[in-house]
C-alpha cells in the first residue's frame, strides 16, 4: 500500500506493508493446559477432605438426634418422630435454636441460612472468599440445628462447607480468583456428591447455581471432585439409589400430559413457597429482639409442631422413600405435605443453620403424590401412578423453586435410578421451570443476595468476543505514523487530517512496531514539539495480532500492554499489516452483534416468494404458448 508523504516529508499512512512485528514477552492468558492439571489436583484433594467430612457430619447429625430425643450415645440412624418426649419435645429444637444463635453471634453470622446463597454471593462480590471458619462451624451448627429437630436436609450444609474448605485451599495457594471460584465449586459439588451419591447432577449444580459458565477449566475440576464424592460415598455410605423405589414402568402419551400437568401445578406451588418462606424472614427481621434469638424461636415452632406430627422432625429422607413407595394414605401424605412445609418455612426463615433440598424434595413429592391421587381417583383410566407423581413432584418442585432445570431432572434419575421417568421429567421440569422464569423475577436461591443489590447471571450464553474474528471488524482507516518525525511535524499533519482516535501505532523505517503514542501526549503543552516522537511513545510490549484471531484474545492482548489500538497482521503472511484493531471497533462490532439479535426481521418473504412462482408460471406459459 502507498505511503502518504505530507509536503514536510512525514510518512503517515493508513495502512504499511511488511510491518515487522516482535513476538511478545508477554505471558498470554488464555487458562494453560498446565495450569488445569494443578486445579485438578487440588478438586480432587478438596472432594477426599469433604468426603470424610460428609461422613462426619452425618454421624454427629446422628448423634445429636440420639442425645436429644433418645437420651443415647450413638452414631446410628434413628427418627426423631419414634421419640417418647411427649410434649418436652416442643423445646428440643428450641434449645438447638439457641446454641446456633450463640455460634452466629460469637462466632460467625455466615453459618446462618442454607448455604447455597451464601456461597453464590461469595463467588459474585467477594472473589469467592469464605472465611476458613465456616469449614468448621458450618458442619457443627448444622449438626445441631438438624439433630435438635430441625426440618433441613444434610445437604445443604455439606455443600456449604465443601465450598468454605474449596475456598480456604484456593486463599492458602496462589491461584487467581477465577481458580478459587472453580476449586470452592468443587468442594460445594463433591459435597453433595458424596451425600447423594450423584456426581451428574452436582455438576450440573455447578453449573447452574455456583460458576455461571460452561468450559472445559471449571468442567473437569468440578467433574473429578463429584467423580471423587461419588466414590466417597459408595465407600463411606452405600451402594445402590440412595432414594430406593419400585421400578416405573414406559408412560403412555396421555400419562405424559397428565405428568406434565402435574409438572406446571407444581411450579405454581413452587412460586408460593418462595414468596411464604421470605415474607417470614421478613417477619423476623420486624421483631423487636436481637436476630440472636430468631432461631430459638423457629425452634419452638418447629417443636410445636413437631409435637402433633413427629415426622416433620429431622432430616426426612426415610419421608422421602415412603413417598416414592407410592403405598401412604392421602390424609399422612397431605399433612406431612403441608406441615413439614410450615415448619421448614419458619425454621428457615428464623435464619438457622440448614438446606433447602430435602425439605424440597419432601414437599414436592407430597404434592405430586396428592395431585396424582386425585387424578386417579377421577380418572382411573390415565395410567398415572403414585409413585411416578411423587418423583414428579420432587424433581419439578426444585426446578421451579430454585430453577437448577437440569439439575433436578439428574438428580431425580441418579437418586432413583429409574430411566423410564426421564420423559416425564423432562416434561413436568420444563414446565415448572417455565412458570417460575415468567412469574417469579428471583428464585428461593437468589431472592436474598438480590435484596442486597447483588445480580446473579441468568444465562451461560457463548462469549460473543470469542465467536467473532479480527477480521470481521478490523479499520483500515487508521494512520500508522513513522517515529523519526518531530511532535511538531505530526502536529501539522493532523491540523490537515483531523484523526478521531486517542491512540496511534508508531514504526521505524523498516516498518518494525515500535508501540503506541496517545494523542494527548503529542498535543502536551510542556512536551518539546521539536523533539523525535520516540520522546513520547509508549513502547510496551511488542505485540500484534493476527486477522483470524478472535476479539477476545485481542481484548487480553490490549489490557495486558494497556494500549488502545493494535496492528493487525494477515494469518497467511505473518508480515503483511492489513489493518488497525482499536477498542471502538470492538465496542461497535458488539453493540452490532445485540442488535443483530434484538431485531425482529423477516428473511424469507412468503409474499415475495409467490411473485416469484407467479412470475415463473407466466414465463412457462409463455414459452408453451410460443412453442406452438
Amino acid at each position: 500500500m502507498k505511503n502518504t508523504d505530507t509536503p514536510n516529508g512525514i510518512p503517515i499512512s493508513p495502512l504499511l506493508n511488511d510491518l515487522e512485528t516482535a513476538e511478545g514477552n508477554v505471558k498470554p492468558s488464555f487458562f494453560l493446559k498446565g495450569r488445569l492439571i494443578t486445579i485438578c489436583v487440588y478438586a480432587v484433594m478438596v472432594a477426599m477432605a469433604i468426603s470424610l467430612i460428609a461422613k462426619v457430619l452425618v454421624s454427629l447429625i446422628n448423634l445429636v438426634t440420639n442425645i436429644s430425643f433418645f437420651g443415647s450415645f450413638s452414631l446410628g440412624f434413628h427418627s426423631p418422630a419414634a421419640n417418647h418426649l411427649g410434649v418436652w419435645v416442643i423445646f428440643i429444637p428450641a434449645i438447638g435454636g439457641i446454641l446456633v444463635g450463640f455460634m452466629a453471634l460469637y462466632g460467625s453470622k455466615a453459618i446462618r441460612g442454607h448455604g447455597i446463597p451464601e456461597a453464590m454471593e461469595q463467588i459474585l462480590v467477594n472473589e469467592s472468599n469464605i472465611k476458613p471458619s465456616i469449614t468448621l462451624l458450618k458442619p457443627i451448627s448444622s449438626a445441631i440445628a438438624i439433630g435438635t429437630g430441625g426440618p433441613f436436609g444434610a445437604e445443604g450444609p455439606i455443600i456449604a462447607t465443601g465450598g468454605a474448605l474449596g475456598s480456604t485451599l484456593g486463599q492458602l495457594f496462589k491461584v487467581t480468583a477465577n481458580e478459587r471460584k472453580i476449586i470452592l465449586a468443587a468442594g460445594a459439588t463433591a459435597g453433595m456428591s458424596a451425600i447423594f451419591g450423584t456426581p451428574i447432577a452436582g455438576i450440573f449444580l455447578a453449573i447452574e447455581l455456583l460458576l455461571f459458565e460452561f468450559s472445559p477449566r471449571s468442567i473437569l475440576p468440578v467433574a473429578l471432585a463429584c467423580i471423587t464424592g461419588a466414590a466417597g460415598h459408595h465407600l463411606l455410605f452405600e451402594s445402590g439409589p440412595v432414594l430406593p423405589m419400585p421400578t416405573l414402568a414406559i408412560p403412555s402419551n396421555l400419562a405424559l400430559g397428565i405428568y406434565s400437568f402435574i409438572g406446571i401445578f407444581t411450579g405454581f406451588l413452587s412460586l408460593g413457597i418462595t414468596k411464604i418462606v421470605y415474607w417470614i424472614e421478613d417477619a423476623f427481621e420486624k421483631l423487636p429482639i436481637h436476630w440472636m434469638w430468631w432461631p430459638a424461636i423457629g425452634g419452638l415452632a418447629v417443636g410445636v409442631i413437631g409435637f402433633y406430627a413427629p415426622h416433620t422432625l429431622g432430616v426426612g429422607y426415610d419421608n422421602i422413600k415412603d413417598i416414592l413407595s407410592g403405598t401412604w394414605p392421602l390424609t399422612l401424605i397431605f399433612s406431612l405435605c403441608f406441615l413439614k412445609f410450615l415448619s421448614w418455612a419458619i425454621a428457615l426463615g428464623s435464619g438457622t443453620s440448614g438446606g433447602t433440598l430435602a425439605p424440597l424434595l419432601t414437599i414436592g413429592g407430597a404434592a405430586g403424590s396428592i395431585i396424582g391421587m386425585l387424578i386417579l381417583r377421577q380418572f382411573p383410566a390415565s395410567g398415572i401412578t403414585i409413585p411416578m407423581a411423587a418423583l414428579i413432584g420432587m424433581s419439578a418442585m426444585f426446578a421451579g423453586a430454585s430453577r437448577a432445570y437440569l439439575t433436578s431432572i439428574v438428580f431425580a434419575l441418579e437418586a432413583t435410578m429409574q430411566s423410564h421417568a426421564l420423559l416425564p421429567l423432562l416434561g413436568a421440569c420444563t414446565g415448572a421451570y417455565m412458570v417460575s422464569f415468567f412469574l417469579m423475577e428471583n428464585t428461593i436461591m437468589t431472592e436474598k443476595i438480590a435484596r442486597r443489590g447483588i445480580f446473579t447471571p441468568d444465562s451461560f450464553e457463548p462469549d460473543v468476543l470469542q465467536k467473532m474474528t479480527v477480521s470481521q471488524v478490523i479499520s483500515e482507516e487508521e494512520t500508522v505514523i513513522n517515529i523519526d518525525n518531530s511532535i511538531r511535524e505530526v502536529r501539522d499533519w493532523l491540523r490537515k487530517n483531523p484523526a478521531n482516535t486517542n491512540y496511534f501505532i508508531v514504526v521505524n523505517n523498516a516498518g518494525e512496531y515500535n508501540g503506541t503514542v496517545k494523542l494527548a501526549d503529542i498535543y502536551d503543552n510542556q512536551a518539546d514539539i521539536d523533539s523525535p516522537l520516540e520522546k513520547i511513545i509508549n513502547k510496551g510490549a511488542s505485540l500484534s495480532v493476527y486477522s483470524s484471531d478472535s476479539l477476545r484474545k485481542a481484548v487480553e492482548t490490549m489490557s495486558k500492554i494497556g494500549v488502545e489500538v493494535l496492528p493487525v497482521l494477515e494469518s497467511a503472511n505473518k508480515r503483511a499489516v492489513i489493518g488497525v484493531l482499536s477498542y471502538k471497533d470492538i465496542i461497535n462490532a458488539y453493540k452490532w452483534h445485540i442488535e443483530k439479535n434484538e431485531f425482529a426481521h423477516v428473511k424469507i418473504s412468503l409474499k415475495r416468494q409467490r411473485m416469484k412462482m407467479l412470475i415463473r408460471g407466466r414465463k412457462l406459459i409463455d414459452f408453451n404458448d410460443g412453442s406452438k
